[in-house]
């Protein structure tokens, strides 16, 4: 059978999914909307529910093994993982629905978007560990990347008779270091996932221009020799903040993605459905976000603790985060 005529067979019932979705479920013999007509032969009843959640389950293998589309496989994906929901989560209270997005739900979208994970994780990445290099055999390549005053300004911050690393002078606390780092965290995410508007261009752009200026802020300070100053500062955020930086440049390529190739759907369906779990996937960003500004304002500026230490906590965190969307969730799954 060929897709177009696999869609006219099965989408008064993919209809009946969405408006139930929308809705609710349907008792015996009530009546399906505000006019008053009685629930039409596709409609979804309390009876009917097993039998015809088992036939989209069916849909979608179906349409897996003939190699249908991949915007009708997204769609068909999609709808099953919200009927689930909806049947075995209606019960969940609030932060049961969150507890299961965090120890579920996340590190499968994740693993579901490796590609562009992947792809955003090689923009941003590239790009600094380039600058970083380059910069120990030509140290005055910073000043392409960052004015005088900057540089100026980095190295007061990592010298090593800084009393308080990474802060600069009008800063009187660590409150106040803390809403600087959430809002500096927060622009640059924002700007890796709003320039995926740009039909991918935007997120792109700010995934290679953030990852250069890290690259030469960390060049720099490491061939000045400010070695253990500023990667005993970063190690221990690090892996919260530039992880969370990816996950937002890849929400940002999932939507360019979607205006460039929306295949058979509208554009503006196609970036409706992509945004959906773009949206999950900033959620990600967010929240690495702002761990990463707490570990930044009130761990990485201690000078007393050894740099053993911070380098510990900062490998720690690497590890637990990507085992983290590595891993959890392959059991569930697999069940």
């Amino acid at each position: 059978m060929k897709e177009y005529q696999f869609i006219e067979t099965r989408r008064a019932d993919w209809d009946a999914w969405d408006r139930w979705l929308a809705g609710g479920l349907r008792g015996k013999g009530e009546r399906s909307d505000a006019s008053g007509a009685e629930p039409g032969p596709a409609a979804i009843t309390v009876e009917s529910l097993p039998r015809q959640f088992r036939g989209l389950c069916r849909d979608l293998s179906l349409a897996r093994d003939r190699r249908y589309s991949e915007p009708l496989l997204d769609a068909l994906r999609d709808r099953v993982l919200a009927v689930h929901q909806r049947i075995y989560g209606a019960r969940r209270a609030g932060g049961g629905r969150w507890l299961r997005f965090v120890l579920h739900d996340l590190p499968v979208l994740v693993r579901s978007e490796a590609r562009l994970v992947w792809a955003s994780a090689a923009l941003f990445f590239l790009p600094l560990f380039l600058a970083l290099a380059v910069l120990q055999f030509y140290p005055d390549g910073v000043y392409f990347l960052l004015s005088p005053e900057t540089v100026g300004s980095v190295e007061e911050m990592y010298a090593p008779t800084a009393e308080r690393l990474g802060r600069p002078r009008d800063a009187s606390d660590d409150v106040m270091m803390l809403g600087f780092y959430i809002a500096n965290n927060v622009r640059i995410d924002f700007q890796c996932f709003a320039g995926g508007i740009a039909f991918g261009l935007g997120s792109v752009f700010f995934l290679i221009y953030n990852g250069l200026v890290i690259g030469a802020v960390a060049g720099h300070l490491t061939q000045v020799g400010y070695i253990e100053t500023f990667w005993g500062f970063v190690a221990g955020h690090s892996a919260p903040e530039l992880i969370g930086a990816v996950l937002s440049g890849a929400a940002g390529l999932k939507i360019g993605l979607a205006l460039i190739a929306p295949g058979r759907l509208r554009r503006a369906d196609a970036v409706k459905r992509a945004a959906q779990r773009a949206v999950h996937l900033l959620y990600a960003a967010a929240g690495l976000t702002f761990c990463a500004a707490f570990v930044e304002a009130f761990w990485s500026p201690i000078r007393t603790l050894p740099v053993e230490l911070k380098y510990g906590v900062g490998m720690a965190f690497w590890l637990s985060l990507l085992a983290y969307f590595s891993l959890v969730g392959r059991s569930r799954r697999a069940a």
